[in-house]
């Protein structure tokens, strides 16, 4: 888990301000199941805020309290109620049932071994009413992407943002690719003209290739019924940047 790089919730918010055709995407899957929603690694809120809003029952689990915190300040101003957990998607019992699971924005990349993955499919299974699905998304893996994590210190352009405190912030990323672990592991450092690297956190991601996805989801007991490459619901191909996974328990 990647603890240090959500430790700064306001500024995650400025750099990564949600919206957009996920969001859309998740409301709907959300319209269209019906009943109560659960997001693991729900953030700030960026899903679960705009899908309460719409009249759905929702509990939020992250493991940040700071990220919580600011998503529960957001929920509080838009008067949108949800209930925000603390808790590790990889073991978790809410002693209920959800109609619909969630796990966005590639959460789920943070569990870098499959004995993690497989529990926390698991503990998804144990909360699926009848007739719920798990939906969550990660990327799809570019073999050309990842051999260019060469530890280089680079700047990250579309990342930057303004900080109301601090002016313009920029964002440059260092990473290496470690090809035995499928893991990429990253040191991020945010900086102004005037108080250069004033955020330097470390940020690791797994990558799970498809041939290897269904896989992971069978070993907590669901199967993957539909996988989408994209937030319209294009095929997935072996070009797509997503893998947008549709999954339901497997029957006894």
């Amino acid at each position: 888990m990647s603890d240090a790089f959500y430790s700064h919730a306001k500024l995650y918010d400025l750099m990564f301000p949600g919206g957009g055709p996920s969001v859309d995407f998740y409301r709907a899957e959300a319209d269209r199941q019906g009943g109560s929603v659960l997001e693991l690694g729900c953030g700030t809120g960026h899903k679960l805020i705009p899908i309460a809003a719409d009249g759905h029952p929702c509990v939020g689990l992250d493991f940040s309290s700071e990220m919580l915190a600011e998503a529960q300040r957001k929920a509080g101003e838009r008067g949108v109620a949800v209930e925000w957990i603390q808790g590790d998607m990889r073991a978790f019992d809410l002693g209920r049932t959800f109609d619909i699971i969630f796990i966005t924005a590639n959460s789920v990349l943070h569990l870098q071994e499959a004995e993690d993955l497989a529990s926390c499919f698991e503990s998804v299974r144990k909360h699926l009413a009848p007739g719920a699905r798990l939906v969550f998304d990660v990327f799809n893996p570019s073999v050309r992407l990842l051999a260019e994590a060469d530890g280089v210190r680079r700047t990250r352009e579309a990342l930057s943002f303004v900080d109301p405190d601090r002016g313009k912030v920029g964002v440059d990323v260092a990473e290496n690719y470690d090809a035995a672990a499928q893991v990429t592991r990253g040191t991020w450092y945010l900086s102004t003209d005037s108080e250069p690297d004033f955020v330097v956190v470390p940020l690791e991601i797994r990558s799970i290739f498809p041939r290897e996805l269904p896989l992971l989801v069978s070993l907590g007991g669901l199967r993957l019924v539909e996988r989408f490459g994209d937030w319209s619901g294009r095929p997935f191909a072996a070009d797509a940047q997503l893998q947008l996974c549709i999954c339901e328990p497997v029957s006894p």
